[in-house]
């Protein structure tokens, strides 16, 4: 890094801009005017390579029957994909890419994803829901023809309920209106 080469009044100028948007404390004013310095020192030269990250465990030892652990820190657990995000403010490509990982690399304990099919699968969940086939001999009952105790409950034949008082009286009514009116026409085409 060259910082012999670099202008002062450049360096003053920056620092002078940055004070005047931004409130700091007499303490933090050296720090800021070395780090501008090194800044525009830096400039036009290669960025400095990233450090070469190790896992915490190989990644042939990071997935177990039972768990798995996180290459940053060791964790371990049955699933990774709130530990990542939490601890690590990462997404799960963005920790497969970190550490190179293949796309199908599993973040969740194989044991734990087998409980969660077979739990799923008991529920019935994934399945369509078809409409059962209806056995020829055995008759159907309706949730509603059966009574309190599991029995089915007598079907009825050909009557009709007892109805109330007011339909009663409202089908007379119309019954006796539907008679005047074929009188009526009776009487007009004989005459």
């Amino acid at each position: 890094m060259n910082t012999e080469g670099v202008n002062p009044r450049l360096t003053a100028k920056i620092v002078v801009s940055y004070v005047a948007h931004h409130r700091l404390g007499p303490d933090q004013l050296p720090d800021l005017i070395a780090s501008i310095h090194r800044a525009i020192g830096q400039l036009g030269q290669p960025p400095e390579p990233d450090e070469v990250l190790t896992p915490a465990v190989s990644v042939r030892r990071s997935v177990h029957r039972d768990y798995v652990i996180c290459l940053d820190c060791g964790y371990r657990g049955r699933t990774l994909r709130r530990h990542i995000s939490t601890q690590h403010g990462l997404s799960r490509d963005g920790y497969r890419q970190r550490w190179g990982l293949r796309s199908n690399h599993p973040l969740t304990a194989p044991a734990y994803s087998e409980h969660r099919s077979t739990m799923a699968k008991a529920r019935g969940f994934g399945r369509k829901l078809a409409t059962p086939a209806v056995p020829t001999q055995t008759p159907v009952v309706s949730p509603a023809a059966v009574d309190a105790a599991g029995n089915p409950k007598a079907r009825r034949t050909g009557r009709s309920r007892p109805a109330s008082k007011s339909n009663v009286e409202a089908a007379a009514a119309v019954t006796s209106a539907r008679r005047g009116r074929s009188r009526a026409r009776v009487a007009t085409s004989s005459g």
